[in-house]
């Protein structure tokens, strides 16, 4: 059996490998579980990065407030993403996406956000876990990007 690494958006092998996951992905990819098609997974995962990158704050949750402290463990634990997990209503992509745009504007995200390193991550609260560091958003940001990726199959 395969013991999970997790690993950080801010180590350049890691990254690298998760680009290269991204760029191989094809329109075509079947989801493994959850309810999104691929294209609206892209879309998912840039959305994530752009809270994770600072570029959009999201307010803190009531129920994240509540609960989000005992949870915080799952973003840095050394385990997957459970599957079914909660999305935060923000994030869930309903509309149809097109592919191609999708996968070029993740890609963009990607790099930029392993490129600026821990410093150009993120200084606002997570908003279900509260405050995490610079250092967690990059460790948070591999651990959903793998999840996703895994998801179809990639």
């Amino acid at each position: 059996m395969n013991e999970y690494k997790v690993l950080t958006m801010f180590d350049p092998q890691a990254a690298r490998a998760v680009i290269e996951r991204i760029e191989a992905i094809k329109p075509t990819a079947q989801k493994q579980w959850g309810e999104m098609n691929v294209a609206q997974m892209l879309a998912h995962c840039s959305a994530a990065n752009e809270m994770a990158s600072g570029f959009v704050k999201r307010p803190r949750r009531f129920i994240g407030r509540i609960l989000g402290p005992f949870f915080k463990k799952i973003l840095t634990n050394n385990a997957p993403y459970g599957q079914g997990n909660p999305t935060d209503p923000a994030f869930v992509m309903k509309d149809e996406k097109d592919f191609e745009t999708e996968k070029k504007k993740l890609l963009g995200l990607v790099k930029g956000f392993a490129e600026r390193g821990v410093s150009g991550a993120s200084k606002h609260s997570h908003p279900f876990f509260g405050k995490i560091s610079q250092e967690e958003w990059g460790v948070a940001q591999w651990k959903h990007l793998d999840h996703h990726l895994r998801q179809f199959s990639a």
